[in-house]
Formats: structure tokens, C-alpha cells, sequence
């Protein structure tokens, strides 16, 4: 099946993610509040739109990686927003981290103009993202995210259908939940290695033999080496403090879903307000 693909989002992640349906030869189109963004896209063949509306109009598959569920809302609504422009029976796949509810608020909006909704959040990174190894974790009806197939397939190495409407999202918290104690693990494991005069390769050895550590938790493991080797690095305190600040409006989403399941987090309530201090972020306030 031939589909026109609309992309919402060009940052880390969903510069890669458009850039994979162009090179999966979909006709795409793209919107970003960055010019600069679209321009590498328009280059490699995408249409650069001027609103969330534009995208919509020429669009049946319309991807929105934006930052939190404000951001989702936003390129939704309003007069140059996605239900303005797109078409009856357009899918929308939200790959944001957002909570349940938002997925059913917009859901809700859309289906009063004919048009459909996915929850399809992400995980992979960026780094998966450029090498089309990303999985997806949808949520909605099994016949839309066939309709999506071709779009999720250019970027993905695995697509599983959660559920339901808001099964995406609610996999996504709960996935953000134990990477970011893994990266507290990590991270406390190797100080205490540290303090004791262990050599960092032996507990990497064995946290990596028994499945423990694996590529991400050394990943920062090593930024966060680092942040301590370059104190004086602002840029490197730039790029480490976007990470924390995202690390803690995640843990927030999921601490917010938990109280609306009833379900106290305590492990993950600390662990949110550890994240400065896991990336090596220089901010006394937060560390």
C-alpha cells in the first residue's frame, strides 16, 4: 500500500525518523517551528509545509514526535493545527511520551472530524532512529497500525501492538521507569567501585556477563566520566542537562499516571529527583 507521510517534530529523534521515510520512498512531508530543521529533509527529497495544517492536508499517515503533551495539543488544534487540514479516516501516530489521558483527549477531538488515532511511542534513540532499529509500542486498533505499517517500517525493527487505545503510552512510562533506575544503578554501582579502588573493567566484565549493564548504561556511564573530566565543558553541560531535563519530565508523566492508577512509586519519585546528579549536572540546585 502507497501512503503519503506527514512527520510533526524534526529534533533528535524525529529528524532520523523523517529521514527514513524519505529513503523508504514515501512521498513525505514535513513541519518543524525550525526552518533549518526541514532543510536537510528538504534536500534529501521531503516538501517542507508551513503549519501542522499543510502536513495534514497532504498527508494519510501523519507522525508528531514533539515534546510533551502541551506540544501535542498544540500542533493539533487551532486553525493552522493537524485537525484542521487532514482529511477523513487520516491516522494520526503519536510517538511522544505523553500520558493515557492525552492520547484519549486527542483522540476524542479528532474522531469528531473523521479522523483516526494511534498511541506509537518509541524507544531506540536517536542512534536507532538513524539505523532504522527503533521498536515501536502501539496502541489502537490492530487495522490502523496496518495502515501505518509502511511509515513505522521505514525506522522500525520491531512493532508490537500493545493494546488498546493508551496501551503505547502506558508501555512507554513503564519502559522510561526502569531505564532511568537502570542509569541510577549504573551509576551508584561504578561510584561505589570507584570509592573502593575497583577497577572499572572488572565490574563491567561482570555486570555485562550477567546481563546487568548493557550498551545504554555504559553509554552513560562514559558521559558521565566525562562531566567530571571537563567540569568547565559548558557545551557538554548543555547537551547533559537537555538529558536530565527530559529524564525528569518523563519520571513526572510516570509518577502522574501512577497516582491516577493509585499506585504509589516511591523508588521512582526518588529517582526522578536524582537525575541532575546521574548526568553530572552542575546545578546545586537539583543534585
Amino acid at each position: 500500500m502507497t501512503i503519503r507521510a506527514g512527520f510533526i517534530g524534526l529534533g533528535n529523534i524525529g529528524q532520523p525518523m523523517a529521514e527514513k521515510l524519505v529513503e523508504a520512498g514515501l512521498d513525505t512531508v514535513v513541519y518543524d517551528v525550525r526552518d533549518e530543521a526541514m532543510e536537510p529533509l528538504v534536500t534529501r527529497g521531503a516538501r517542507a509545509a508551513d503549519s501542522p495544517r499543510e502536513v495534514a492536508v497532504h498527508a494519510d499517515v501523519i507522525g508528531i514526535c514533539v515534546r510533551d503533551g502541551a506540544d501535542v495539543h498544540a500542533v493539533m488544534s487551532g486553525p493552522g493545527g493537524v485537525l484542521a487540514g487532514a482529511s477523513r479516516d487520516a491516522v494520526v501516530a503519536l510517538h511522544s511520551t505523553i500520558l493515557p489521558r492525552t492520547v484519549h483527549e486527542v483522540a476524542h477531538a479528532a474522531a469528531e472530524r473523521g479522523i483516526q488515532v494511534l498511541d506509537a511511542p518509541i524507544t531506540g534513540g536517536a542512534f536507532g532512529a538513524r539505523q532504522g532499529t527503533l521498536t515501536y509500542m502501539v496502541g489502537g486498533e490492530a487495522e490502523l497500525l496496518e495502515r501505518c505499517r509502511p511509515a513505522f517500517e521505514a525506522s522500525a525493527a520491531k512493532i508490537i501492538h500493545a493494546g488498546p487505545l493508551g496501551s503505547g503510552a502506558t508501555v512507554k512510562l513503564c519502559n522510561n521507569l526502569m531505564t532511568y533506575l537502570g542509569f541510577l544503578a549504573a551509576f551508584e554501582a561504578t561510584w561505589l567501585a570507584r570509592a573502593a579502588g575497583l577497577p572499572r573493567e572488572a565490574l563491567h566484565a561482570v555486570t555485562r556477563s550477567n546481563g546487568n549493564m548493557n550498551d545504554s548504561m555504559l553509554m552513560l556511564v562514559a558521559t558521565r566520566e566525562a562531566a567530571e573530566d571537563r567540569p568547565d565543558d559548558a557545551a557538554l553541560q548543555d547537551h547533559l542537562r537537555s538529558f536530565a531535563d527530559l529524564a525528569e519530565k518523563d519520571l513526572a508523566l510516570t509518577l502522574e499516571f501512577a497516582r491516577e492508577c493509585g499506585v504509589a512509586l516511591p523508588g521512582t519519585g526518588l529517582c526522578q529527583q536524582l537525575m541532575a546528579r546521574v548526568y553530572g549536572v552542575q546545578d546545586g540546585k537539583r543534585r
